[in-house]
């Protein structure tokens, strides 16, 4: 079976935990989704880039869901949690996944 990239793991992780959270009207099991696919892209990162990386590639993930919330307000929520699934996804692959 092929490996998932750890760029399309955080990405999905973000586009699919707003993506629940906005469809079951349940921000918790959003949450859920957001932890499971930032946990799975994590060990990922470590395992192909090294523990640093994995820790900056971490905190862009949580960065990107902070940050997605007030530039929602600018574009509207999709666009913008759509945009920042796209920048952690090409930070992932541009550190752990291009090396692979």
């Amino acid at each position: 079976m092929a490996k998932v990239p750890s760029a399309v793991v955080a990405a999905s992780g973000l586009v699919g935990g707003y993506g629940v959270a906005r469809w079951t009207k349940k921000r918790q099991l959003g949450g859920a989704v957001l932890a499971v696919a930032g946990v799975t892209a994590a060990q990922q990162w470590r395992k192909q880039a090294g523990g640093k990386a994995a820790g900056a590639l971490g905190a862009a993930y949580v960065a990107a869901f902070a940050g997605s919330h007030p530039l929602a307000k600018k574009v509207g929520a999709w666009p913008s949690v759509l945009g920042v699934a796209g920048a952690v996804a090409l930070a992932s692959w541009a550190v752990a996944d291009r090396k692979a």
